[in-house]
Parts: C-alpha cells; structure tokens; sequence
C-alpha cells in the first residue's frame, strides 16, 4: 500500500530538484526525506529517482508515479474539502501569499467584506512575490497565492493547481517631467530603446513583462538601476535616472511629482493576476468564500 505523505515528498522533490530543497519546503531534515523516497520505492517496487551531483531527477518509473500522485492528492484535497463541509465549516483560517499591489487591491478589501460576511474565517496574509507565491501553495506553506503569470509558471491547466482569474492591468510609462516624451499623448517603446531603464529585479515577474515588451518593440532595456518596489522605481525616474514601466495600480498613491506617466502606444504591456489554489481545495468551505472575495475585490478594483 503506497502512503500518500510519501508521494507528497514525490512531488515535492520533483518541483524543488533537490532533496536539501525539499526537505526545507516541506520542514523536514534531508535524511527524512531521503527514508521516506527509499520506502516509496520499497513499496512500489521501482527506482523512482536518480542522483546526481546537480540534484536528482525521476526515473521513467518515477514519472508515471508523479502523473498518478497529482490526481491522487488532488482527489485528497477534495476528500478533505467534503469532511469540511460536512463539519459545518463555518470557522477557521485560511492563508494567503500575494505582492505587495495585489494585497492592497484585492486581499485587503476581500479581508474586509470577509470580516462582514463570514467573521469565523481568519485570513492571513503573506507577501510573497508573484513568482515566489505558488510553490508555497504546492508546499501547503499557504492557502491560496495571488499570482502573476510569467515565464516558467504552472500553466493554467496544471494537475496540481486550479487557477481563478482575477483582472489583467496595464503598464503605463513613467518618465521624467523633463523628458522628451513627456509632452506625448502615448509614448512609443522604440522611442526609449536608448534610455537609461528602472525596474524589477530580474525573477520578478514585472521584469519579464518590461524586457519581453521592450523585445516586442525592437531592442533590450538597460537597466541602470534595480528595484522590486515600485515607489522607489518613480522616485528615481523622477530624479531623471531613467525611464520605467510600471504597472498602473502600483502607481496609485505614489508621489509622481517630477514624472509624468502615459500609456503606451500599441498594445500596452500587461500582467495577468490570478488567485491559485491546491487542486480539488476549491471548493473547501473555508477556501471558496476567500476566492469569492477576491473576484469581487477585483471586479470592483477598477
């Protein structure tokens, strides 16, 4: 008989690469998870992973075991939602891992109506980048993540994961008063492919929307200058260090004395936020009220 803890250390060793990594996700010592892949393989009677000195990787018998454990645990996360329901599910806490703009503009406010609506869930809050969000759901280290789509993500159809998409906001151009093109109604990419740049640290999923936008448009930013918060970002451009693309509601309450911002010409670069949680958690009555405030929260964001 296969334990499911186990083929959650599967997983979890499969997503992370390395067992060191996968024993600090799953707040286990290396030699715990090293036992617990060794019974695994006891009891299905196959090598399930190879190592190596870059880490390990599933063995082709290890793969098919994977394909099976995403529906197992899913299937699991439903069994749980179920008893839930069936306890009545109307106290308890739910966590919940998003950046910095997305708590403001939706996790706040879906805290808030949440308190009115149903005051026996506590939500909790962590800020987590967009990136940084998602394995810590598959880690079970959170609830739900709000997320941004980028380069290397969990598709939407993942077997692990469900998506709920939440809104889609544009980034708009942020440059000097002093600058060229602060007098334009919209400001052509190509036109800034010689400017110093400001922006996101390279991982965070913003700076994959500026660098693929500016590809778009012919050339690759220089960034002079590097930051994951966006009111340091304006504070420079308005400092006449650079120019920046920053997405619209990050822009809300920052001081923009000595920048002026303008949309872009052409199609506007854009991040796609979504809530995520364990597939088959959906509908936990605990965990479908949380997404339910978030979609309204986003609905009523703009």
């Amino acid at each position: 008989m296969i334990e499911a803890r186990r083929l959650h250390i599967l997983r979890a060793v499969a997503d992370h690469r390395t067992v060191t990594a996968a024993a600090a996700a799953l707040y286990l010592t290396p030699s715990a998870v090293s036992q617990q892949l060794t019974a695994l393989e006891q009891e299905t009677g196959h090598r399930l992973v190879e190592r190596g000195a870059r880490g390990v990787r599933l063995t082709p018998a290890g793969e098919i075991l994977l394909g099976h454990t995403n529906a197992v645990l899913a299937q699991l996360e439903r069994a749980e939602a179920e008893l839930a329901a069936y306890g009545s599910g109307e106290a308890g806490t739910v966590t919940v891992a998003a950046f910095a703009t997305g708590i403001g503009l939706v996790v706040a406010p879906a805290l808030a109506a949440l308190a009115n609506s149903r005051p026996g869930i506590r939500v909790r809050v962590r800020d987590a980048e967009g990136d940084a969000s998602l394995p810590m759901v598959l880690d079970r280290q959170v609830d739900v993540a709000v997320a941004v789509e980028y380069r290397g993500a969990p598709a939407a159809g993942d077997a692990r994961l469900t998506h709920v998409p939440l809104y889609a906001e544009p980034f708009d151009a942020v440059v000097p008063t002093a600058h060229r093109l602060a007098e334009a109604g919209r400001v052509p990419l190509a036109e800034l492919a010689k400017d110093p740049w400001i922006g996101p640290y390279p991982g965070n999923p913003c700076h994959d929307v500026v660098v693929l936008a500016c590809e778009s448009a012919g050339f690759q930013p220089d960034f002079d200058h590097s930051s994951d918060d966006f009111r340091a970002v304006v504070a420079l451009a308005s400092a006449g260090a650079g120019v920046a693309l920053v997405p619209r509601s990050a822009l809300r309450g920052t001081d923009l004395a000595g920048v002026t911002v303008r949309p872009v010409e052409g199609v506007a670069p854009t991040r796609r936020v979504f809530a995520a949680v364990r597939r088959g958690s959906e509908a936990h009555p605990l965990i479908r009220p949380v997404l339910d405030a978030l979609g309204e929260a986003a609905r009523g964001a703009w």
